[in-house]
């Protein structure tokens, strides 16, 4: 007998406070927090240290709210599928906590907001760029990739990745080589931290019907492909230095958490269980995080 599946549920009465935490909840804090982190990072390094509050603040919020909207919109086009995970069940749409079309215009008035603030306080280069991004996010990677094509991840992680050409335009109004090198390393990072988690949740893939790389390739495939990103990635991370954009302190940084992250992903070819699916997701979590961290303290210190 087919399950139906409630994808608009009655929304719930919430007080003020709850209702206030279930709209944080849709924007994905954690996610738009590390976003946020590497578009100032970024913006560090093109100012070559801390760049003017005038320049900062602006784009922080208008970069966050672009991030956060994105991630509304995807949740309000994903309802369906989020109500069938046990993961994503209890989100607010689907819990019934937020109805759809409130998400879904709260989720367009952080992206319009985002373009606004962006064009008046910084550029219009970074305000298109922001809007690229969010446009990216939901629709070639969430209408167009995500139900049908295991290339999903491969292809739409260039949304996480524009946050850096954001950060860089907003200090230099324009963007280079430099730039792309850092959109590059979130872009090769995407997938292996991606795959990681999808090894983690391949049930939830399987039962949704979404073609994520173990439930259309199969694990082992997928621990091949982490490894081989892996790779790719630390080598394009040591290209900041090779063209003189970071020094020894990023360059001794990206040797030590490339070496962990290379030592994680071989593990994860011979340990093949959760436990270490988990493992390689945070490793590569915190392996971004301390990458850009050290890009940072090499333009704050050198």
């Amino acid at each position: 007998m087919a399950t139906t599946i409630r994808t608009s549920p009655q929304p719930m009465k919430l007080g003020a406070r709850e209702l206030l935490r279930a709209y944080i909840e849709l924007t994905k804090v954690r996610i738009v927090l590390l976003l946020v982190f590497t578009t100032v990072t970024a913006m560090i390094i093109a100012a070559d240290g801390i760049p003017p509050l005038s320049v900062l603040l602006p784009t922080i919020l208008g970069g966050a709210m672009a991030a956060g909207g994105a991630s509304v919109i995807n949740q309000y086009i994903d309802r369906d599928l989020d109500a069938r995970m046990t993961r994503t069940s209890r989100r607010p749409i689907p819990s019934g906590r937020i109805a759809a079309v409130n998400a879904l215009v709260f989720g367009l008035a952080l992206v319009t907001w985002s373009v606004l603030v962006l064009a008046l306080f910084v550029n219009w280069l970074t305000s298109i760029l922001a809007l690229v991004g969010a446009i990216y996010y939901v629709i070639i990677y969430t209408i167009l990739l995500k139900r049908n094509t295991v290339l999903n991840i491969l292809i739409g992680g260039g949304a996480g990745a524009i946050p850096v050409l954001v950060g860089w335009s907003a200090v230099t109004g324009s963007l280079n080589f430099e730039s792309m090198i850092l959109f590059a390393i979130i872009f090769f990072w995407t997938p292996p931290h991606s795959w990681a988690l999808a090894l983690l949740v391949n049930t939830d893939y399987a039962r949704a019907n979404v073609p994520m790389m173990p439930v259309a390739r199969g694990e082992e495939v997928t621990r091949l492909q982490i490894l081989l990103y892996s790779i790719q990635l630390v080598i394009i991370s040591l290209l900041p230095t090779l063209f003189g954009t970071l020094n020894a302190i990023y360059l001794v940084s990206a040797g030590v958490l490339g070496g962990l992250l290379l030592y994680m992903s071989a593990k994860l070819m011979r340990e093949k269980d959760g436990a270490a699916a988990r493992r390689m997701y945070k490793m590569s979590t915190s392996y971004l995080a301390f990458l850009f961290l050290a890009m940072i303290l090499d333009k704050v210190i050198l």
